[in-house]
């Protein structure tokens, strides 16, 4: 992989993982629905799977530069 295009894809997997988490850490945190019409447990458990491969692929991504 050439390193320009590593490293941005690193960078946007890395923050939108890390975003993902954050935002789904703060509605939990105020008890609020992370997903309209969706159970508390599954939607938090979706969004929470979502970001840690987000952040799993921006880690493997910046790695292999």
């Amino acid at each position: 992989m050439e390193s320009g295009p590593a490293i941005f894809a690193g960078a946007v997997f890395a923050l939108f993982g890390a975003g993902v988490l954050t935002w789904t850490g703060v509605r939990l945190r105020h008890r609020e629905p992370v997903g309209l019409g969706v159970s508390r447990i599954a939607s938090a458990a979706l969004a929470g799977l979502a970001g840690t491969v987000a952040l799993a692929l921006g880690g493997y991504c910046l790695t292999r530069l």
